[in-house]
């Protein structure tokens, strides 16, 4: 391997994945929150119920999320180039990466949320709590933990997803892999590729897991 002008490849290769990937989470995560809430709300029986509301947002899930993200990539691409201004690159790969991970984040927000006690929510109102304090001081504080493992999980999921990244033009650690590993026959650099990724989940698996410890100990 030609470490000399591989490194600066990979350092620019892990420069654009962290980009798509911490975009991606930070859309993905506050968009999905947001959709989460609704559907918990919006659900018959709770707080907001709108049997409308909650099937929209219910469907639009149920179509986004199935979808493989290669599939997705294309089906997007009417919306991408309206609003990106383009199908190639890394402002669009983001763009429809984070538009995915909004919707998986959503269903994994509502079942979280499904998990809280009733009773807990049903106090809360008896003591005349609005929708924005239960919000604020039940749902999310007794659901923190699991969302912080549910935005774990999405982390890993995101970062699987962004390693096609180079079917857009969008450069990545995977086209890295793929262009001087797997093309070149060097398997040494595909193997050094799959280290980092696997250091990088294992650190953010780990950080996940002490703060959900915390959360449930507070």
């Amino acid at each position: 391997m030609d470490w000399e002008r591989l490194v600066p490849l990979l350092i620019t290769a892990a420069g654009e994945t962290a980009f798509i990937v911490l975009i991606a989470m930070a859309v993905g995560g506050l968009c999905g929150l947001v959709i989460g809430l609704g559907l918990y709300l919006f659900r018959p029986g709770n707080l907001l119920a709108n049997r409308f509301a909650f099937g929209v947002l219910n469907v639009a899930v149920n179509i986004v999320r199935p979808i493989p993200f290669i599939i997705f990539l294309v089906a997007i691409g009417p919306l991408n180039r309206l609003v990106t201004g383009s199908t190639i690159g890394i402002e669009p790969f983001t763009f429809a990466l984070s538009f995915m991970a909004t919707f998986v984040f959503a269903r994994l927000v509502e079942q979280n949320l499904l998990g809280i006690d009733p009773g807990v929510v049903e106090a809360a109102r008896a003591m005349g709590a609005g929708p924005v304090r239960i919000i604020g001081s039940v749902l999310i504080p007794e659901a923190l933990a699991p969302l912080i493992l549910g935005f774990t999980f999405l982390f890993v999921a995101v970062l699987d997803a962004s390693a096609i990244a180079g079917y857009l033009g969008a450069g990545g650690l995977g086209d890295f892999a793929i262009v001087h590993g797997y093309r070149q026959f060097d398997w040494g650099v595909t193997a050094m590729v799959v280290l980092v990724i696997i250091v990088i989940v294992h650190a953010v698996q780990w950080l996940g897991n002490t703060l959900a410890r915390k959360a449930l100990r507070r």
